[in-house]
């Protein structure tokens, strides 16, 4: 069979045509959207929008951060993004607070649904307006002691590492707020300055700008070490309420994640362009900077960590009283 200069010249130009396409759709080959299940200003929404932007320089695309709150521990956003193809185009911006969505009963999956990736975390701190007649962790306790359930108070929202360490500080310290829930820790302590609220709970990357502008008071570090913010030392609870250590330290693991069905194409795209990003400078100098320890970790170490921590909430919640699904029931095994 002959052909022409003309039909061989066109099968070339196919042929290179589709191997043009099937190059263009290796991945990424269009942006990407990162849905933050908590709100913006936050930590998870602050931390996302560093990485995403630093993980952009290693990509051939772009990756918009956009905001999906409400529902149960950010149940919303995580069922929003599980309701998108598992290809790698919709990540979820998330937190250690999701892990208690499921015991919660607002999300169906154990948390092994996704393939995360660990940015860092900052310790969790109480503080009160900068004209609290409160001055001390102390005083504070003890006025809730007086008056139980009638001492308002934000901590991010119901399940949340900032709720569960507001539960851990009634417990060990036996006093009783009124939890009053916000759509991410940013709405929180915005409420606290405005009165609305008596005290916060929250990361101190997310207050080190406000007890540095004298709009918020630190009380106390929920963790056995105190912090040096704003010219002065802000003291352990450990050192003033004995027993804490049976509920605390809860450390926060913030990141973001894909569907753990995606192709190993899309994980090993992420997981490079992830660990590009983590060993640069603007990374490290943003941690330094707002309060943050950098993690790093992610695939099945994170997948790890963020088990353990499952594990950990679940039960927590239980024995403080505020799960609705028994763990078991899940598969969670008690740690």
């Amino acid at each position: 069979m002959k052909f022409s200069m003309a039909k061989i010249a066109a099968a070339a130009v196919l042929a290179t045509g589709l191997g043009s396409a099937a190059v263009a759709q290796d991945y990424p080959f269009r942006d990407i959207t990162t849905a933050v299940v908590w709100g913006a200003g936050g930590g998870t929404d602050s931390i996302n929008r560093m990485i995403m932007a630093e993980m952009e320089k290693h990509l051939p695309v772009s990756i918009n951060v956009i905001n999906q709150t409400g529902g149960v521990a950010g149940s919303n956003g995580m069922v929003y993004v599980q309701n998108q193809p598992d290809d790698g185009y919709t990540l979820v911006g998330l937190s250690e607070s999701n892990v208690t969505a499921a015991v919660q009963g607002g999300w169906d999956q154990r948390f092994d649904f996704w393939y995360p990736f660990i940015v860092g975390g900052s310790p969790d701190l109480i503080s009160v307006p900068a004209d609290s007649p409160y001055t001390t962790l102390a005083e504070l306790v003890e006025a809730a002691q007086a008056a139980p359930d009638t001492i308002p108070a934000a901590a991010s929202g119901a399940g949340s590492i900032h709720h569960l360490n507001l539960l851990a500080i009634e417990n060990g310290a036996d006093a009783d707020f009124l939890f009053v829930p916000y759509g991410g820790s940013a709405p929180g302590q915005e409420a606290a300055i405005a009165g609305e609220v008596a005290l916060v709970v929250t990361s101190l990357a997310e207050q080190a700008a406000l007890i540095e502008g004298g709009q918020l008071r630190p009380l106390a570090m929920l963790t056995p070490e105190s912090a040096e913010i704003g010219g002065m030392t802000v003291p352990s609870a450990f050192d003033i309420y004995d027993g804490l250590d049976a509920y605390l330290p809860l450390k926060q693991a913030i990141g973001f994640a894909v569907h753990n069905s995606a192709s190993d194409e899309v994980k090993a795209a992420l997981g490079a362009a992830f660990e590009a990003a983590i060993a640069s400078d603007v990374v490290a100098e943003w941690a330094a900077a707002n309060n943050y320890d950098v993690g790093g970790q992610y695939g099945e170490e994170a997948q790890e960590i963020f088990a353990t921590l499952e594990a950990n909430f679940a039960y927590t919640l239980q024995e403080l009283g505020s799960a609705t699904v028994d763990p078991a029931s899940l598969g969670i095994e008690r740690p």
